[in-house]
């Protein structure tokens, strides 16, 4: 991973270790880390940071040490038992408590899945045998890949996303309702089955559904399997084995050339013939990957997020709940320790004394009975109708006094038609802002913005007017102060918004 330099501890990192990601040792001393072999840095390092779980050969090293890493106790029994054994202080990775607002800046798992579900595209753009853009040429017609996300998480959703911004057609589906409007968002289409019942589950996770909505379920993907060009699966549910989305029956209707990639490989996969590591080519022609390594073949930027989720977590050991900088101090009272900190003085915490987080209930609010008779529900309809009569002729009002003082002050026909193409131009921008969905709101998208484009324009035409009269650079009457005042004032607005979106992105 990259060199994160953090304050009050002294990082040891081992020698070419980020040379596959493009992050040499010059990087790493220049950052002010000690760059040694690796059987030094097992003895002299205090904390060990991995990205995957410690084999078997290394799990001695770990002795007395805190190590930081992914390590799966459901799935990797021994492993887990054998670091408690020999007093390893354990922080699994994989345990973030995603309902605690600052424990999304340490989770690895949303960070890297986001990654992985882009590389699932650019892999079965590898694989698959035509554009993902329709295209219209006089060679022919080449029409738009279809392509199925099986899950709408955030590695589903990354998916939907790369494969729209490649021109293709996207359908989605998820058992969490939740999801239908984030996915609808990116222009994707979210499938639904008839059953009503939703697969929220604890922790943002989905839970497993009842027969009678698999069976929808079941029937809706084989009849999207001999549509779909390409799926991709990414359900995983934790510390289990990975549901099987893709049955063999719907592999056999998909068409000769489609694609499957599963995210869920590593975990027993989504799809019924996936092997781990192998992209497998079924008797009808269809390919599936199985890759397990998706993050890691965009080494770079899964190593700063890798590298920014850890660092952040250290560095909130200690100084969350003592309020003291560069003290690091295993706290159980830190929620995010609490749920994290698996093995602890040679004591097993996973799972019976790890207290899952919860956010706090929200204050109830005092219920107080109304009895309302036949006549009220009228009364309070006739009262909000006449206030927002009496402030819709106010308003109306007050517009047509306006426009009149207007007319008879007026003495060019000009100004009358500047007017009017003015209030046009306010309303078609109106329509236009209020009329962009609120997913896709951003600071660039925004009514503010859409006002200062127009008070630009008109700053710079009252600039121009006259401007063969005016001498120099600085205004010599009203009308230009006015253009110079709301031209720089648009600019700042403008600017601003620009420069919000490139701090978010």
């Amino acid at each position: 991973m990259p060199c994160r330099f953090i304050s009050g501890i002294l990082q040891i990192f081992w020698i070419v270790a980020g040379d596959k990601a493009s992050f040499n040792d010059a990087a790493y001393l220049e950052a002010g880390a000690i760059v040694l072999k690796a059987t030094q840095i097992y003895q002299d390092a205090d904390i060990l940071t991995k990205v995957r779980p410690p084999s078997d050969e290394d799990v001695p090293k770990f002795a007395g040490k805190t190590l930081i890493s992914t390590i799966q106790p459901a799935i990797n029994s021994d492993l887990y038992h054998a670091l408690v054994a020999q007093g390893t202080n354990v922080f699994a990775l994989d345990c973030v408590p995603r309902m605690l607002s600052r424990g999304q800046s340490y989770d690895i798992l949303s960070s890297q899945a986001n990654i992985a579900g882009y590389r699932a595209i650019v892999e079965a753009a590898e694989q698959f045998p035509r554009f993902f853009a329709g295209q219209m040429t006089a060679a022919g017609k080449v029409p738009p890949a279809k392509i199925l996300v099986l899950g709408a998480g955030v590695a589903g959703l990354a998916a939907v996303q790369t494969a729209k911004n490649m021109g293709a057609i996207v359908r989605a589906f998820d058992v969490r309702s939740i999801c239908k409007e984030q996915v609808e968002s990116m222009g994707a289409t979210f499938l639904e089955v008839d059953v009503q019942e939703d697969g929220s589950g604890t922790g943002g996770y989905a839970k497993e559904m009842s027969d009678a909505y698999k069976a929808a379920q079941a029937k809706l993907m084989l009849e999207q399997a001999k549509d779909v060009d390409i799926i991709v699966t990414t359900a995983l549910i934790p510390g289990r084995k990975a549901p099987v989305l893709v049955d063999e029956g719907m592999l056999s209707e998909m068409k000769a050339g489609s694609v499957c990639v599963d995210l869920a490989a590593a975990n027993g996969g989504n799809v019924a013939l996936t092997k781990p590591d192998e992209i497998v080519t079924t008797d009808n022609g269809v390919k599936i990957v199985g890759y397990t390594d998706l993050p890691s073949r965009l080494p770079a930027t899964a190593s700063n997020l890798f590298a920014n989720n850890v660092a952040k977590f250290i560095l909130s050991i200690g100084p969350q709940t003592t309020k003291e900088k560069n003290l690091f101090l295993i706290d159980l009272d830190d929620d995010a320790v609490q749920n994290m900190l698996i093995a602890y003085k040679g004591e097993a915490r996973w799972p019976d004394k790890i207290k899952p987080f919860s956010p706090p209930p929200l204050p109830a609010k005092a219920q107080v009975d109304v009895l309302l008779t036949e006549e009220d529900p009228i009364v309070s309809a006739n009262k909000k109708q006449k206030v927002s009569f009496v402030k819709n002729t106010g308003i109306s009002s007050l517009a047509a006094i306006i426009l009149v003082a207007f007319g008879l002050t007026t003495d060019s026909p000009e100004s009358v038609s500047l007017l009017a193409t003015f209030a046009l131009a306010g309303l078609a921008g109106y329509q236009v802002v209020w009329g962009v969905a609120p997913a896709l709101h951003s600071p660039l998208m925004a009514v503010t913005n859409a006002i200062s484009g127009m008070t630009a324009i008109g700053g710079m035409l009252l600039l121009g007017s006259h401007a063969t009269d005016t001498k120099g650079l600085i205004p010599d009457s009203p009308a230009h102060w006015l253009g110079a005042i709301a031209t720089a004032l648009s600019f700042v607005n403008v600017a601003g918004g620009f420069l919000v979106s490139g701090k978010s992105k």
